[in-house]
């Protein structure tokens, strides 16, 4: 797991995050330096180096309950699966230290800390293996898709019904333009006059991109536990043999479709260039990354799919993208609170870039599809 980005903390953060970890079993070892990774959008995450006869290492994440209306509930959902997947690899003879995320308790025997409205959590930090924020190598690539596909195989037996919600409708692409809708009429920041192309590109595709959510609810598509969040920088990829061994971030695993996994991972690891990215001549689908993860994402799935499944991954991809896009148009104009931000004007610069890439997509779609059914 990579710290390269973390920066210092201020003193009252540092403060908080050492009484944290005072509650946390640690068997004597003591802080010696905390850091902060600041590419995640949602939680407060940190990186402990404890010494004590020896180095050991910790990632302490502070939960936004802001975001996560429930954190006990996102905090249950975590502990369940991190135990049923541990329990999984020790019999099919894999690491589970290594191949999965784990939770350290606490002194009082709990897997998080509470202090007044913050809850904490605390996990072992996998050493040799780096969590990429962009695809520097295609065969990391490549290896994400095996990963992520192992990773729903892993779960097929865990009891999708018996997961909370942790943010309702997360992946309901028809509710999320009906939010987008009402905060668009609402318009509190006035930035609606600003975005007229924006609001015109959802507009015009809106029923398109329902066609999953509404399969799913229609029983078209089986439900399936997913992770909902596969960004190619929540896979660990090993130092040495290149190969993904563990998926992290687990707060938004729910029950969902296949296709939200396989379709988050398209938009964000084959694009060309960054979320954020501004010259948006610099922004396109590429195809080869596509195909390296689709090739790998069937290699571990392709078996326990179903054929209407496989004929949607294109449609996946698009519609993830889309809603992601449209997720961050309606914080623009919501005024930046769900999201975190560096500069004014960044989700919609995200927003862009997710629409660029839609385009590209739509541009390229009788590729794509040829793509898939090589494949298989």
């Amino acid at each position: 797991m990579s710290a390269d980005t973390s920066n210092i903390i201020d003193k009252a953060t540092e403060d908080k995050c050492r009484e944290a970890m005072a509650q946390f079993e640690l068997g004597g070892h003591e802080v010696c330096d905390i850091t902060q990774h600041h590419f995640g959008h949602i939680n407060d995450t940190y990186f402990i180096t404890m010494k004590s006869g020896g180095v050991k290492r910790y990632v302490l994440q502070r939960i936004n309950a802001n975001v996560f209306k429930k954190p006990l509930e996102l905090l249950e959902n975590v502990k369940n699966v991190t135990e049923y997947l541990r329990d999984i690899i020790i019999k099919n003879n894999g690491d589970p230290d290594r191949e999965t995320l784990n939770l350290i308790w606490t002194k009082d025997n709990n897997y998080y800390y509470q202090s007044g409205d913050e809850y904490w959590r605390l996990y072992n930090f996998i050493e040799g293996a780096t969590a990429y924020q962009t695809v520097e190598n295609p065969a990391h690539f490549y290896n994400a898709g095996r990963a992520f596909g192992r990773f729903q195989g892993l779960l097929v037996g865990f009891n999708a019904a018996g997961l909370h919600d942790t943010i309702p409708d997360f992946h309901n692409t028809r509710k999320r333009i009906e939010t987008f809708k009402s905060v668009l009429a609402k318009d509190t920041q006035g930035r609606a006059a600003e975005v007229a192309d924006e609001v015109e590109f959802v507009l015009a595709r809106q029923d398109e991109m329902c066609q999953i959510s509404d399969a799913l609810r229609s029983g078209e598509l089986p439900v399936r536990v997913t992770h909902n969040d596969t960004k190619f920088n929540n896979v660990m990829i090993d130092d040495v043999t290149g190969e993904g061994i563990c998926v992290i971030d687990l707060d938004t695993i729910m029950s969902g479709s296949s296709l939200f996994d396989y379709g988050d991972a398209i938009r964000f690891g084959a694009s060309s260039a960054a979320e954020d990215e501004k010259d948006l001549d610099k922004v396109y689908v590429d195809l080869k990354l596509y195909e390296l993860f689709t090739r790998g994402f069937l290699e571990t799935t392709k078996d326990s799919l179903t054929k209407k499944e496989l004929e949607m991954f294109p449609l996946g991809a698009k519609t993830m993208t889309f809603e992601c896009g449209t997720r961050f148009l309606t914080d623009y104009l919501d005024g930046d609170n769900y999201f975190k931000t560096r500069y004014p004007g960044h989700n919609l610069d995200r927003c862009r870039t997710q629409f660029k890439l839609v385009r590209d997509m739509e541009s390229k779609w009788d590729e794509m599809a040829r793509i898939i059914s090589e494949l298989l």
